[in-house]
């Protein structure tokens, strides 16, 4: 492995790991404390519970809820990071935060949604990434985003009886709109495309290309748009005044 994707590698880890170590500190704390950070998550339709769509992610309900969630947070955001570089971050803070606010909108809609209660957990943010993996596929149709798609689907594809209503215990709520977030972000970002996305042009396509140049055949003098009005009108007064001379003397 080159130094340049080793270094690339570091970088997409890093982050997903920060974010997991302090996932996992506030659950140990939850767990072998008093201390409950529930009340931190989104609590739809109330203006306080607004500070969830910031917390909702970082807190879980107990050991077994973050140990469920980890490796396909670390799986998936070290992925968009590794491959998606252009817009990871934006597409991470676009998904984050919209499956949060999309959650704490459902208290407006009880009849569809449900009643309100604490939402908590990184699920609505797994769902959202993942469904930007698959989508971006489907969106930029490129050799490498339709393989990332197509393992997505392959892995994560069960992930989708989550967003289904009437699970005890389980935000589907959370599940169903990080889902619709992910696909939004896809759809934003589809023409960033990344430098290893871009159509490759082979050495013999650009060899034919020089040698059509070089040896094609033009209908008109290659330099006739260059030149000015001026320059035109100069050239056909000559061309007459010579044609002028021609016909103005004879011959003995």
């Amino acid at each position: 492995m080159s130094s340049k994707v080793s270094a690339k590698l570091y970088d997409s880890v890093v982050w997903p790991i920060r974010m997991l170590v302090l996932m996992w500190g506030i659950a140990l704390i939850q767990e072998f404390t008093p201390l409950s950070f529930i009340r931190l998550g989104v609590y739809p339709g109330e203006i306080w519970g607004l500070k969830g769509v910031f917390f909702m992610p970082l807190v879980h309900g107990d050991l077994g809820h973050i140990l469920s969630n980890t490796a396909p947070f670390f799986v998936l955001t070290t992925m968009i990071m590794f491959f998606y570089r252009k817009v990871a971050w934006a597409s991470f803070l676009m998904i984050y935060l919209l499956s949060g606010f999309a959650v704490w909108m459902t208290g407006f809609a009880p009849l569809i949604f449900g009643q309100s209660s604490f939402h908590v957990g990184a699920s609505g943010v797994i769902y959202g990434l993942a469904a930007f993996v698959f989508w971006t596929g489907l969106f930029r149709r490129n050799l490498k985003s339709i393989a990332l798609a197509l393992i997505v689907g392959f892995y994560y594809g069960s992930m989708i009886w989550g967003i289904l209503p009437g699970q005890e215990g389980i935000s589907w709520q959370g599940h169903l709109l990080g889902g619709v977030a992910g696909i939004f972000a896809a759809f934003w970002f589809k023409d960033r495309i990344e430098e290893d996305e871009q159509p490759k042009k082979y050495s013999w396509e650009e060899e034919e290309e020089t040698s059509s140049l070089e040896e094609g055949s033009y209908f008109l003098d290659r330099d006739i748009f260059k030149k000015t009005k001026e320059e035109r009108e100069r050239e056909r007064l000559e061309r007459k005044d010579s044609s002028d001379w021609f016909s103005s003397n004879t011959w003995d």
